[in-house]
């Protein structure tokens, strides 16, 4: 079953190449180049395509968010991400991004609202600048949220940027616009100065472990690609190893969509913490929002930080020191180090009292006065231990936290899955002749009464108030983004078997002793659900929309001439 697949993508893939920058612009927003200009502060010196659209407030976050703090004293090349708003009414490429996103998993999908910033930051002394240092990033800006593969793409284009400048850039920019369009499912090569990147974009219908690249058998490509292992997942262990102990109760606060400040002494730290964070409920998609590195020059800084209200579902990481004041008001505030990878497990961080943070205690702790659902598990951090003693490599530690945090979701959340397929109405009970049957709506107490047969404890060995947890769960954007997306999915698919039973039907009889007005009405219909299944992008049997097509155009000729002027009018 592969919607439309045939004339669609071929449609998709015609026009994609017909457009200036469209290949492009499947991956990419722009490449933007910020400097520090002594009378304007940080200032967009070169953004790429030129015509690409940014408003003046995007330009601004642009700019304040692609520099690191001055408290953060980076010197050297400095990498890191951030998030921002994307201005109201933009225009997006819409049919382009529901055909990956229909096919990518919910954590992949591209964003609606907000656009991903990938830094790779420059600061080195310099005589020849008035201000002695040659200050300047390099952003890629794009809705995916593919954070290793962007972050490896600029460490073989920035170096060779800050030599070369502009033309260099333009090269990379043409070569990029020569990609295949990122698809689900497929392993690409991506060219770029003289390299070749490997990728595998991953599917929903993947395996939860996920499909590492491969190189494939049938290109014999010089030079030899570099395959990338992942497109966006980080090193949790190193993002996570002075925190271990608290893994838990983290978990818990993502899953619950719980405020969350992160200090950290760098833009690195804190937009890897925070991105490590949101992805620690995959593959659950986190539905509240995140800013991996977040300044007071940001657009949403007095949202976030009034005191007249409750703090907003949000994970934020900042550096300036000035945000421990700002921020005292919140319920959880995590301060860290730098992230160092040593022989022994690093100094865990402590839990303090949320009032503790009005003190100049500038040692790494976490600030709340949250208790847990669950207990720890003890046998994780003894694995993780004994391999630190054994020199286990961090990305096996990494897999060793992913497959635990995997697990731990994925008991939750099947429960809930098993649940929701069960308000689907029965198949049998969709008919030609009528509207399809309703989904039944969610109860969340006849949910709490299956979880005694069908609950976490059948696939999770953890003990503690699972009960608690999901009743919090109810209350949380996270729960309201699950939801509405698999009733959405669930009603999709009840179209999808509507328009089969009526393909499969006999038609054409039903027409014969018909009113020419019930036979305009039955048109109508039909042609209304045509078009609605090519825009939501149905998954449907092969041949169902032509075989439909087929039966319009046959019965509106039989109609009197005055009528299918009517009809092809409409």
């Amino acid at each position: 079953m592969d919607p439309l697949h045939g004339s669609e993508s071929l449609r998709l893939e015609e026009a994609d190449c017909g457009a200036a920058w469209a290949r492009f612009s499947s991956w990419l927003e722009c490449v933007c180049v910020v400097t520090f200009d002594l009378e304007l502060g940080q200032a967009l010196e070169l953004v790429f395509p030129q015509d690409v659209k940014l408003t003046e407030k995007e330009k601004s976050s642009i700019c304040y968010l692609s520099f690191p703090d001055s408290y953060s004293g980076c010197i050297g090349d400095t990498q890191f991400s951030f998030r921002f708003r994307q201005s109201v009414g933009r225009r997006a490429s819409r049919f382009r991004d529901e055909v990956y996103n229909r096919d990518a998993p919910p954590t992949l999908q591209t964003e609606a609202s907000h656009f991903f910033g990938y830094v790779y930051f420059r600061q080195v002394k310099d005589v020849s600048v008035k201000r002695g240092y040659f200050q300047k990033s390099l952003v890629l800006v794009s809705k995916l949220p593919y954070t290793h593969l962007f972050h490896s793409l600029l460490q073989i284009v920035a170096p060779e940027f800050f030599e070369k400048l502009e033309p260099c850039l333009e090269a990379v920019c043409n070569g990029i616009d020569q990609w295949p369009s990122p698809a689900p499912g497929l392993t690409l090569n991506l060219p770029v100065m003289g390299m070749v990147l490997q990728v595998r974009i991953p599917s929903k219908t993947d395996k939860a472990e996920g499909s590492p690249a491969r190189k494939t058998a049938r290109e014999n490509l010089l030079p030899a690609p570099t395959v990338l292992p992942t497109l966006h997942e980080l090193d949790l262990f190193r993002c996570f190893q002075s925190v271990l102990i608290h893994l838990q109760m983290f978990w818990e606060l993502m899953l619950l969509g719980e405020p969350l400040v992160v200090m950290a002494p760098s833009p690195t730290v804190s937009s890897e913490t925070v991105l490590a964070l949101v992805s620690s409920i995959s593959p659950l998609k986190f539905c509240c929002d995140f800013r991996p590195y977040f300044t007071v020059h940001d657009s949403e800084f007095r949202e976030y930080t009034t005191r007249t209200q409750s703090p907003p579902n949000v994970v934020l990481g900042v550096t300036n020191p000035f945000f421990i004041k700002t921020f005292q008001n919140w319920p959880h505030v995590v301060r860290l180090g730098e992230i160092k990878m040593a022989g022994d497990l690093p100094k865990q961080v402590k839990v303090k009292k949320p009032s503790r943070l009005k003190s100049l205690d500038t040692k790494p702790g976490v600030y709340t006065a949250f208790r847990t659902f669950l207990h720890k598990d003890k046998l994780l951090l003894k694995r993780l231990l004994k391999g630190i003693q054994r020199k286990r490599p961090s990305e096996v530690q990494s897999a060793i936290l992913r497959r635990h945090l995997l697990e731990l979701t994925q008991s939750f959340i099947i429960p809930l899955e098993r649940y929701m397929a069960g308000l689907m109405p029965l198949q049998r009970s969709v008919t030609a002749w009528k509207t399809p049957p309703q989904i039944r709506p969610f109860s969340q107490d006849e949910f709490m009464s299956t979880l005694d047969h069908t609950g976490p404890q059948l696939t999770s060995l953890l003990k503690g108030d699972w009960m608690g947890l999901y009743r919090k769960f109810f209350r949380s954007p996270n729960f309201d983004g699950w939801f509405r997306h698999r009733h959405k999915e669930m009603t999709q698919k009840l179209e999808s078997l509507h328009l089969e039973v009526i393909c499969a039907a006999d038609l054409m009889s039903w027409t014969k002793d018909k009113s020419e007005v019930e036979i305009v009405d039955l048109i109508l219909k039909l042609r209304e659900k045509l078009n609605k299944a090519r825009r939501q992008q149905l998954q449907l049997k092969d041949g169902v929309l032509h075989q439909l097509e087929a039966f319009i155009t046959s019965v509106t000729s039989s109609l009197p001439e005055d009528l299918q002027t009517l009809l092809r009018a409409r």
